[in-house]
C-alpha cells in the first residue's frame, strides 16, 4: 500500500496528537525532571516522525529524479519502479515528465539525423543528375565553338544532342518541382470523370516503341467496347500509368509482358499494374518510391529517367486518397495495385 502525502500527514498529525495528549494527561504525574524527559521523548519522536515523514515523501523522490536523469543521459528510457511505500504526487510527475520530455526529445534527434542523412544524400543525387546533362550539353556546344560548326553534319548532330542534354534537365527540373509541390501540399488534383481505358490506350500508343526497343508486349484486360469511368486528375493519372509502365518495361525481360487490369468495386476500382520482369528483392520493396532510389547501383543510369518517376506516383496516388501496394518476387515479376474512385453521377 502506498501513502500519500496526504494520508502520511494525517497519520503524523495523528501520532503527535496521542503523544502530547498523553503527556498533558500525565503532566501532573511528572517531576520537573520527569518533565524535562517526556519534553525531550515528545521533541524526539515528532522530529523522528516529520524527518521519516520528509525522508520518504521528498529525499526518496528526489534520489529517483536524480536516477532518472542518469538513464536519461545513458537514453534508458525504462522506467524505474520506485521501492518505497510513500508517494509523493508531484515529484512523481516531475519524473514522469522528464522521461516523456527526454524520450519526445530523443525521438526529435533520431528523426532530425536521418532526416539530414536523406537531405545529404539527395543533394549528392540531385547534384549527380543535374551535373550529367548540363556537362553532355556543354560538352557538345563547346565542340561546336572549337570549329566543329563549320561541319553541317555535325553541327547538327551535337546541336540535337545538347537539346536532348537539356530536354532531360528541364524534366529533372519539373519532376522537382512536382516532388516539392506535393509535399508542401500545395499540388492541386483537377479532378473529373474520365474514361481510364481510353486513356490508357493513348499511354500504349505513346510506350508502344519503347516497348517493342525492349520487346515487351502490353495487355489492356478489358473488352474493346468496356468504359471504366474514373473520379480523378485525368492528366495526373496519364503520369501515373506512364511512370508505371516505364518502369515496368526498363526492368523487364526480353520477350516479357505488361499486364493492366481495372477491377470494379462497389465504390472504387481497383488498378493492377503487373509485369512478369526481373522482378524486386524484399529488401528494396519499401524504398522503391524515394528519391532517386535505384536497386542496382552499379548499373549506368538511365539518361532517360530522372529517376522520380515512382516518388511522384506515390504521391500523385496518395493525393487521390490511396496508395500504391507492392509485390514481388525476384525472376517472377512484379505487380503494382492502387484503388480509385468510381465516377461521381451528375
Amino acid at each position: 500500500m502506498n501513502f500519500t502525502s496526504r494520508s502520511l500527514t494525517l497519520l503524523i498529525s495523528l501520532a503527535v496528537a496521542l503523544v502530547l495528549t498523553a503527556f498533558l494527561a500525565l503532566a501532573s504525574y511528572f517531576s520537573s525532571e520527569g518533565f524535562k524527559v517526556a519534553l525531550v521523548i515528545v521533541f524526539i519522536s515528532c522530529f523522528l516522525l516529520v524527518y521519516f515523514s520528509y525522508e520518504a515523501l521528498v529525499l526518496r523522490e528526489i534520489k529517483n529524479v536524480y536516477t532518472s536523469l542518469e538513464k536519461v543521459k545513458k537514453q534508458d528510457f525504462k522506467k524505474i519502479e520506485s521501492k518505497s511505500s510513500f508517494t509523493s504526487d508531484p515529484l512523481t510527475k516531475i519524473k514522469d515528465e522528464i522521461y516523456m520530455i527526454a524520450e519526445r526529445k530523443q525521438q526529435e534527434i533520431d528523426e532530425l539525423k536521418r532526416l539530414q542523412a536523406m537531405r545529404r544524400e539527395f543533394l549528392a543525387d540531385v547534384s549527380h543528375e543535374l551535373k550529367t546533362p548540363i556537362f553532355a550539353a556543354q560538352g557538345f556546344i563547346h565542340t561546336l565553338l572549337d570549329g566543329a560548326m563549320d561541319d553541317p553534319n555535325v553541327r547538327e548532330r551535337f546541336l540535337e544532342k545538347a537539346a536532348k542534354s537539356l530536354d532531360g534537365l528541364d524534366a529533372l527540373v519539373q519532376d522537382l518541382i512536382s516532388i516539392s509541390q506535393f509535399e508542401k501540399g500545395v499540388a492541386k488534383m483537377a479532378k473529373r470523370n474520365f474514361d481510364a481505358v481510353q486513356l490508357m490506350h493513348e499511354v500504349f500508343e505513346q510506350l508502344e516503341q519503347k516497348a517493342a526497343q525492349h520487346q515487351v508486349s502490353l495487355h489492356l484486360e478489358t473488352s474493346s467496347d468496356q468504359q471504366v469511368i474514373l473520379f480523378a486528375d485525368p492528366n495526373r493519372m496519364r503520369q501515373v500509368f506512364i511512370n508505371l509502365i516505364d518502369n515496368a518495361i526498363k526492368y523487364g525481360r526480353k520477350g516479357g509482358n505488361i499486364w493492366v487490369m481495372f477491377d470494379e468495386g462497389r465504390k472504387k476500382y481497383t488498378v493492377t499494374v503487373k509485369d512478369d520482369g526481373r522482378g524486386i528483392a524484399q529488401e528494396h520493396i519499401n524504398r522503391i518510391f524515394e528519391r532517386f532510389y535505384r536497386i542496382d547501383k552499379s548499373r549506368a543510369r538511365d539518361t532517360s529517367s530522372t529517376g522520380l518517376g515512382l516518388a511522384i506516383c506515390k504521391h500523385i496516388v496518395e493525393a487521390h486518397k490511396s496508395f500504391i501496394a507492392v509485390k514481388s518476387e525476384v525472376e517472377k515479376g512484379t505487380t503494382l495495385r492502387f484503388k480509385l474512385q468510381k465516377a461521381k453521377v451528375a
